[in-house]
């Protein structure tokens, strides 16, 4: 019977390598969305404030601030105002991800030991991102009382029954983004005769039919997000195809070790820190800044850009 000859050291230190780099990504991995995702706290919330000229108007944005700093205490948070002229322009920064409530007030003063408080209404957008409307949902009527106001809490645009938890979204997000780059590994192992232009055409080409799928899956099939067509499948498709392209730049400057900056960079940070789970003034504050200007959370803003005046009740 014929002996195999014993392994030489170098045989066995890429299995090494790779078996390291397997176990430290599974704890990164996880760490990375326990981090973002398990604790949501409140950093800084924007809320459109709508100024009302008239007899009361003094009276009546005394009895809005009072309340807005006795929601920030109560969050333990920094409510970021922005004061608009308009209920439709506080609408337009919903719609546009740059708010996510609208605060006015209906007649009333700011006296609260006379028991004459402001009747104040707060407007929600759980499309734009449920879990912030959820926490000042369950926290405004508190502040309202302790500053002896009434408010009434409605959510403008409201979720889809399909997806009570608004998670719709990043779930598209992190399928595009992996199917991606992992069609771009499989062209390098597969199709690697293919040219460059080729290549890029190829992506371009599953980019858009993975859009669709998408679209076709999600909205006409499980009707869990009524999805605006062109937009949406465009987003998605251009986020595959970013995913797909960020590979191929990867390989072509790191060789085989180009999964590594590509998981690091798509998965580990940019899919946590998107806002599609937990939307971004709950994460961190460095993955909320950082976030928004990766792939996965410039798709996820787009995206709830495109279906939030969708959902307008």
């Amino acid at each position: 019977m014929e002996r195999r000859p014993p392994a030489e050291g170098g045989t066995f230190l890429p299995a090494l390598v790779i078996s390291l780099i397997l176990g430290v990504s599974a704890g990164i991995f996880a760490g990375s969305y326990s981090y973002a995702m398990a604790n949501p706290t409140p950093r800084t919330l924007p809320v459109a404030v709508v100024e009302r000229p008239g007899a009361n108007g003094e009276d009546e944005t005394v009895s809005v601030d009072a309340f807005l700093r006795a929601l920030g205490e109560g969050l333990g948070s920094s409510i970021e105002t922005r004061r608009v002229e308009s209920y439709q322009q506080a609408v337009e920064e919903i719609d546009g991800q740059r708010v996510f409530a609208v605060v006015g007030a209906r007649g009333g003063g700011a006296d609260s030991e006379a028991g004459d408080g402001a009747r104040l209404e707060l407007d929600l957008a759980g499309a734009a991102g449920a879990s912030v409307a959820e926490l000042l949902e369950r926290a405004a009527p508190k502040a309202a009382r302790e500053t002896g106001n009434e408010i009434t809490v409605r959510d403008i645009r409201p979720l889809h029954p399909g997806d009570p938890r608004g998670l719709a979204l990043f779930y598209m997000n992190l399928a595009v983004v992996i199917c991606g780059f992992l069609g771009a590994i499989q062209l390098g192992v597969h199709a690697s005769r293919l040219r460059p232009l080729e290549r890029i055409g190829v992506i371009a080409g599953y980019s858009l039919l993975g859009g669709l799928c998408v679209v076709a899956a999600v909205d006409w099939l499980l009707d869990a997000v009524p999805l605006p067509f062109p937009q949406s499948w465009l987003t998605l498709a251009a986020t595959m195809f970013t995913a797909g392209m960020l590979f191929t730049m990867f390989n072509t400057l790191l060789g085989r070790w180009a999964l590594l900056p590509t998981w690091a960079l798509l998965v580990l940070l940019g899919n946590p820190s998107s806002g599609g789970a937990v939307s971004w003034p709950l994460l961190p504050p460095v993955l909320g800044a950082v976030g928004r200007w990766l792939p996965p959370g410039a798709s996820v803003n787009a995206q709830h850009t495109a279906v939030c005046p969708a959902r307008c009740s």
